[in-house]
């Protein structure tokens, strides 16, 4: 897997990046690594956009989501599978 994680650092980080989780998500699907955070950015990318139509308390929020994405790109960066506390048994739910 290490091949794999070193080849494929950026696109996981990019796949925080909101809607890019799907890009990433069908383009490097034989990537483990890759797969695994755009996973997890699909699913920030989802209860973002559900986040946005609650006033003021979906909005603060989204502050939250924001930080977990900031911390997803550097664990990606890094090289690290890290898993998003409760959300990250979400993402593994996710067959694509």
């Amino acid at each position: 897997m290490g091949n794999d994680v070193e080849e494929n650092k950026i696109f996981a980080a990019l796949s925080y990046v909101w809607i890019m989780s799907i890009v990433i998500l069908i383009l490097k699907r034989d990537s483990e690594f890759a797969s695994f955070h755009a996973k997890q950015g699909l699913v920030l990318f989802i209860i973002s956009i559900i986040l946005g139509f609650i006033p003021f308390i979906g909005w603060i929020l989204e502050f939250a989501v924001a930080l977990l994405v900031v911390v997803g790109i550097i664990k990606a960066l890094m090289g690290e599978k890290w898993e998003i506390p409760l959300l990250g048994q979400l993402a593994k739910k996710i067959n694509i």
